[in-house]
């Protein structure tokens, strides 16, 4: 999931035109946590991956197991 996530974000982003930076201020996280969210780390904070996805007008899914594709 974690690597999805983070191309979801990276796409999104460069879709949108912005540099790392821009999103972080635009998000209001720092610019490592978006540099370390598009690289993958695995300890990222939920709150703020969350905030950067609505940010870039993304939404999330959470589905129960059995409602998985």
């Amino acid at each position: 999931m974690a690597k999805q996530v983070r191309n979801t974000i990276r796409s999104a982003r460069k879709e949108q035109n912005l540099q790392q930076d821009e999103l972080a201020g635009v998000a209001g996280v720092g610019l490592r946590f978006i540099v370390d969210l598009e690289a993958g780390k695995p300890t990222a904070q939920i709150g703020k991956v969350l905030q950067v996805l609505q940010t870039l007008g993304c939404s999330v899914d959470i589905l129960s197991p059995g409602e998985r594709q």
